[in-house]
């Protein structure tokens, strides 16, 4: 079970109207990536909003539209947030699982506000099945002290289960509490080795690390660690009762160290279901790195931009294309200056403004459009621009002789326009004598410019279809006789007619739009593609 797309509207929190659509066919995880006060932790509480007009996840209480509403508006409700499913509307999901008493596992959730700091039971008393999901947060600002009830929970599973299978202590540990252990050694030098006796006033968790004598209690635990014990012990025991859910964790890299933080999320992957569903809100460096690297093919991106007007406009946000130029972008968010650190394997000269805009921001055209086009399958690979021709040249060579001996395997490659001549006319033929004739990484398109790839019919088709939009392609092709040699850069007013589009346009806005069509499948793709990575 998984989310398609939601839709907080009228005024939820900080936003006017914002939806995430995350397509057809939505991934496993979902990272809300942004800095403090973005609004990454508003959209897990509105599905919880959602949620908890039928039946309240935790026991801290359902808020009013005080909470909720950025206009304070008093019957301001549920009927705001819009949540699709890839198997139907919240409604239909709910009464499906009514049937089988799992009406509230729908959702699963973990606030950053994680109280552990004391273990110590000394009672036994009556604990609430798991699936009712009635203990702990119920929004994003609540405390969630689950420990305690999570610690009686798994006393009870590994008493019940010593008792109904007449084993020993330690196979009942290694049944019950194995598959735990396994997550938190992958974590840290830690294992469970007790689970500790209410009846013997020693009601705790006991621990023992490699490098310690003897064996201590969950007290003694840093923060750090107490957080990962207790993040992975939820996960632990919501196995069997919450396996098509939505789990909705807020900056759970709290306390917790950056290598540590890129373990966590990989364990997290593991305790989840298969059937289920991660929203995750994140800054956390250790996080990202997982996501890039082990995770990459399992998550989307949905990335909350500083200076985006959310409270007065209304926007819809797509996951990000996983490019180096966009990973660069979400590391400056926990890196801040650091995060030059984050080098390329591979670097692409292009012809255009070699000075960067705000932030070191990317003004190149050449560069923005295929940054847009190759980010997501080269994700290593960042296209900058350079200059002019000749500069490319020069720039190219001063980046070989000094990249190259502090980045040992990193590539570096020019790519120009196939107006090398000082805007002659040339054919494939002149194309094939230059790459003879140049070092190995010199790369020229096979098309006069790059408007010659944006402006082909396939993207023109692909966009106006989108765009809903009719496509004139009798008139497009009395014009355009010629994609590879025609020259189409001044061509804009003719291209926006061919799309029917009526309005005033930006013309760089309207290309870098259509650098977006184009896809994997396309024949410039394709072409692009085997011009840059494969010199042909």
């Amino acid at each position: 079970m998984r989310i398609k797309k939601m839709q907080l509207k009228n005024g939820y929190k900080r936003f006017f109207d914002l939806t995430i659509d995350l397509g057809v066919n939505p991934k496993r995880i979902i990272a809300l990536v942004g800095p403090n006060g973005c609004g990454k932790s508003s959209v897990l509480d509105g599905m919880l909003f959602h949620n908890n007009a039928y039946g309240t996840i935790g026991n801290k209480g359902a808020k009013d539209y005080t909470y909720h509403s950025m206009s304070q508006i008093p019957n301001y409700n549920y009927q705001n947030i819009v949540i699709e499913f890839d198997t139907g509307d919240f409604q239909t999901l709910r009464k499906e699982r009514s049937k089988l008493g799992k009406e509230n596992t729908i959702f699963s959730f973990r606030s950053p506000y994680r109280y552990n700091s004391n273990l110590k039971v000394t009672q036994s008393q009556a604990t609430s099945e798991i699936r009712l999901n009635n203990y702990g947060a119920t929004t994003s600002t609540d405390l969630d002290d689950k420990m305690e009830e999570n610690y009686r929970r798994l006393y009870i599973k590994f008493n019940k289960y010593l008792h109904e299978t007449d084993c020993t202590p330690s196979e009942a540990k290694a049944k019950i509490i194995g598959d735990l252990n396994n997550s938190l050694k992958n974590c840290l030098d830690l294992e469970i080795i007790s689970i500790g006796s209410i009846e013997s006033n020693q009601g705790t968790l006991f621990f023992k690390k490699s490098d310690h004598p003897k064996e201590f209690e969950f007290n003694v635990l840093s923060s750090g660690e107490k957080e990962v014990v207790d993040i992975l012990l939820d996960l632990y025991l919501r196995q069997d009762e919450y396996n098509e859910t939505i789990f909705l964790i807020d900056e759970p890299e709290l306390h917790i160290n950056t290598s540590i933080q890129r373990k966590l999320l990989l364990e997290i992957n593991k305790l989840v279901g298969q059937n289920c569903q991660i929203w995750v809100a994140t800054h956390s460096i250790g996080f990202m790195r997982a996501l890039q690297e082990d995770l990459k093919d399992d998550c989307q991106i949905i990335q909350f931009r500083q200076g985006i007007n959310w409270a007065s406009s209304q926007q819809i946000l797509l996951p990000i294309k996983k490019s180096m130029s966009k990973w660069k972008e979400i590391f400056e968010t926990a890196l801040g200056e650091l995060s030059d650190l984050v080098s390329p394997r591979r670097i692409v000269y292009c012809e255009g403004k070699e000075k960067p805009g705000k932030n070191g921001q990317e003004k190149g055209f050449d560069a923005k459009v295929l940054n847009n086009i190759f980010g997501e399958k080269y994700y290593d690979t960042l296209f900058i621009s350079s200059g002019g021709n000749t500069e490319l040249d020069q720039r190219s060579e001063i980046a070989l002789a000094i990249l190259t001996k502090v980045f040992s395997d990193i590539e570096i490659l020019v790519f120009k326009d196939r107006d090398v001549s000082s805007g002659k006319q040339n054919d494939e033929n002149d194309r094939q004598i230059y790459l003879e004739n140049n070092p190995q990484h010199f790369r020229i398109m096979k098309r006069w410019e790059i408007e010659n790839y944006l402006y082909d019919k396939e993207v023109l088709i692909a966009y106006c279809e989108k765009s809903n939009l009719k496509f004139n392609e009798i008139e497009y092709d009395k014009f355009v006789t010629n994609i590879t040699d025609q020259n189409l850069k001044d061509e804009i007013g003719r291209i926006k007619n061919f799309c029917g589009i009526t309005t005033s346009i930006n013309p760089e806005n309207f290309k870098l739009t259509l650098s977006q069509f184009i896809t994997e499948s396309m024949t410039v793709y394709k072409e692009l593609e085997q011009c840059i990575f494969q010199r042909q």
